[in-house]
């Protein structure tokens, strides 16, 4: 999947939201799209990296503490 392909797909999510609001205002729109995309995106990243929380960070360009923080919000380490 290209990043055009995927620049569409969030584009066509929003454009949906948008229309499910049926007018009104949108708030933390955001924090509310990096909480949808962050979870399945270390879910993904940790998959193909073995769980090796190393070399996920390097390839998210993260600090690994970041990425251990990342993890535990989003409850998929204890």
């Amino acid at each position: 999947m290209s990043k055009q392909l995927i620049d569409e797909c969030v584009r066509n999510s929003l454009e949906g939201y948008f229309r499910d609001l049926r007018g009104t205002e949108p708030d933390g729109m955001h924090d509310m799209l990096v909480r949808a995309v962050e979870k399945p995106l270390l879910e993904v990243v940790m998959e193909h990296a073995d769980n090796n929380q190393s070399k996920a960070a390097q390839w998210l360009g993260l600090n690994r503490n970041t990425l251990r923080k990342k993890l535990l919000e989003h409850k998929l380490i204890s």
